[in-house]
């Protein structure tokens, strides 16, 4: 394991991860300390654990937002397969056990 040393909102914050995954892991940090220095900034919201929480939202709706690349689910953002696997399952659990005992 590695130590990465990050500052976020003035505050410095000790993480350990693979060697291999220094950069992403730099590269998320410094991602979510820009979005939270530009909600510090607009002065809408205060407090760090407000603008903690604004910045996971924003990145939560990032993740969500990613569309698959080409193939059978190109062009389908990650949170519409979430939901259409979630509807799956729904469906599946909707069924009555003694149906699908019987099609075995």
């Amino acid at each position: 394991m590695e130590r990465v040393d990050i500052s976020i909102l003035g505050r410095d914050y000790s993480l350990a991860c693979p060697p291999e995954e220094k950069q992403a892991l730099m590269a998320a940090a410094q991602h979510v300390s820009q979005l939270a220095g530009r909600i510090q900034g607009s002065g809408k919201i205060s407090g760090n654990e407000r603008i903690a929480v604004m910045a996971a939202i924003q990145v939560a709706v990032e993740l969500l937002s990613v569309k698959a690349p080409d193939g059978p689910l190109g062009g389908l953002a990650v949170g519409d397969f979430k939901r259409r696997i979630d509807s799956m399952n729904s469906m599946l659990d909707a069924v009555p056990l003694k149906a699908v005992s019987k099609a075995n």
